[in-house]
């Protein structure tokens, strides 16, 4: 009797696309690459069970509607849906200064976004412009936090909210002498 390999890419790619996130978006979700999670897509990849796990995470799907390319029986939904710390994608700059905790919904990605930042002493955010009509909402829950957008740049204290253009290439840096943290919120117009 022969078994054949599931056939995890076009599954993860109908997954992908009836929740409406772009490759890049998924990557960022799961903090799997955007170029693994293409080649896992085509086939040209045999993804490790820690990836699997960070997509089914990120897509809200059981792990054996990836592995198994059906859908299990509809569940009922909790009246309170806890996602673990453990379970929290994350997202670090190459350079490790910086740490975005994603914890917003998949399903709410391109339209509204929130993460939990961290950023290291002398560490910076730098972002490319997101979509048309983007908008970042970033409040300091420490002091030294500095956002840069458009050419102009201001300085938090703690508690202070920046709201700023995030269409156009913007970072957030830590000019202070301790982690910084701070609450981010990215909307999509």
């Amino acid at each position: 009797m022969s078994e054949t390999t599931p056939r995890i890419g076009p599954i993860l790619q109908r997954e992908r696309k009836a929740r409406g996130l772009s490759l890049e978006q998924l990557a960022t979700l799961s903090g799997v690459s955007r170029s693994m999670l293409s080649q896992i897509e085509r086939g040209a990849a045999n993804p490790t069970f820690a990836v699997l796990w960070s997509l089914t995470r990120a897509l809200q799907i059981d792990f054996s509607e990836l592995i198994g390319g059906a859908r299990t029986p509809t569940m009922d939904v909790p009246a309170i849906d806890v996602v673990s710390r453990h379970n929290t994608p994350e997202i670090r700059s190459p350079d490790g200064t910086c740490r975005l905790r994603i914890l917003s919904p998949p399903r709410l990605a391109g339209l509204t976004e929130w993460y939990e930042v961290e950023i290291a002493p002398g560490g910076r955010l730098d972002s490319a412009a997101h979509a048309a009509g983007a908008f970042e909402h970033l409040t300091a829950l420490t002091s030294g936090l500095e956002v840069t957008s458009g050419g102009a740049s201001r300085m938090l204290e703690a508690g202070e909210t920046a709201r700023y253009k995030a269409d156009i290439p913007h970072a957030i840096r830590n000019a202070g002498g301790e982690t910084a943290r701070a609450l981010m919120v990215l909307l999509y117009r």
